[in-house]
């Protein structure tokens, strides 16, 4: 809300919290006001905890080499605060994780979700924890944005992991052959590696991974059912037509020091006056200038690179000292974007709360 009345300075307080009740050995129901996370990698294109906490119930259940999830989730839609305070209405999202250990190294898993918008109140047709969604989505006259995918995660060789992710918003097998750039070829991809010990320097730890993601996936005809809460993306930050990479290094020389070096690079295509290229995941997706011809990064082509490195000692017990530099810059094409750039250099203290991050 605004400072003192001032409409240039907010003031905003995050509270978080959750129960678990664990009603048997092999079934745990969740409660509470908090972010949820689904796969193996740096980012997830089915659901990430970088955005807003939102109020949900969650169900997981393990059984043999199998590990079910439900969650249900009370989102907020798109909307422009007004100067004083308002109720502010609700979406809803329901999703499914199903996921299997094939073998002691491999596990595979299945996804859904569906994001639907009522007028303040959850569509009890959702809470059913096995159907597939669309079904339940057709029969209620198909106005909600339903997703499906798959991931996967396998260790290799006692110092390897290898895991990705294929979320498929919506695509046709004959213009995905015929037309590949077509509006309706809706899907991004994840994949990634990890090498632990790198190189036989003990923890020294590896990650490199690369997300894709086509122009339009995640958005919608109706404003309220697109991939959001809270005026953020609900999977990755960048949205959707965007190619990106990110590499990461951890390293423990001592039991209390740890070095954490970050960098990340990415090409998105943005949005022109009057134009929808599929960049912007609020925009209705009708709203697009042609039917085929969108490439990844088409429009106006933005391109940034971010570099983080943060030094940590621990005095004690989660009672850290801080030494963080990071470097960040944008451009976009076509424009004089030279200053576009910063530097950020802070030290301090974390005493058992998560570490701040600017990876976007």
């Amino acid at each position: 809300k605004p400072f003192k009345n001032n409409p240039a300075v907010v003031d905003y307080f995050d509270a978080r919290g959750y129960i678990t009740f664990n009603a048997a050995k092999f079934i745990d129901f969740q409660f509470g006001y908090d972010k949820n996370f689904i796969g193996h990698g740096y980012r997830s294109l089915f659901l990430s905890d970088w955005g807003n906490s939102y109020l949900f119930g969650k169900i997981n259940t393990r059984i043999w080499k199998f590990n079910y999830q439900n969650i249900f989730m009370e989102l907020m839609p798109e909307f422009h605060k007004p100067g004083r305070d308002t109720l502010i209405d609700r979406k809803y999202a329901a999703m499914h994780h199903l996921s299997m250990n094939v073998t002691k190294w491999l596990n595979i898993g299945l996804f859904e979700s569906v994001v639907f918008g009522r007028r303040n109140r959850f569509d009890f047709q959702y809470l059913n924890p096995i159907i597939f969604y669309r079904h339940i989505e057709g029969t209620v006259g198909s106005p909600d944005n339903a997703f499906a995918g798959f991931d996967f995660k396998a260790n290799v060789a006692k110092k390897f992991q290898f895991y990705g992710q294929f979320l498929l918003d919506e695509f046709l097998i004959s213009k995905l052959r015929n037309d590949p750039k077509n509006w309706v070829n809706k899907y991004g991809i994840q994949l990634g590696a990890k090498y632990i010990n790198a190189f036989g320097i003990q923890n020294l730890d590896l990650q490199a991974e690369v997300n894709r993601v086509r122009p339009f996936t995640y958005a919608h005809y109706d404003s309220v059912s697109n991939y959001t809460h809270y005026n953020q993306p609900l999977a990755h930050p960048l949205g959707a037509n965007f190619q990106e990479f990110v590499g990461i290094l951890q390293y423990q020389p001592h039991p209390k020091w740890n070095i954490y070096a970050r960098a990340m690079y990415y090409y998105k295509g943005l949005d022109s006056t009057g134009v929808n290229n599929g960049g912007n995941i609020f925009r209705d997706y009708t709203t697009r200038s042609a039917e085929s011809g969108f490439a990844v990064g088409g429009g106006n082509k933005a391109t940034c690179f971010n570099g983080m490195l943060n030094l940590s000692y621990e005095f004690k017990h989660n009672l850290f000292f801080e030494l963080m530099m990071q470097y960040r810059r944008f451009r976009l094409s076509g424009v004089n974007t030279e200053n576009n750039q910063s530097t950020l250099v802070s030290a301090g203290v974390r005493w058992n709360i998560f570490r701040r991050t600017y990876d976007f």
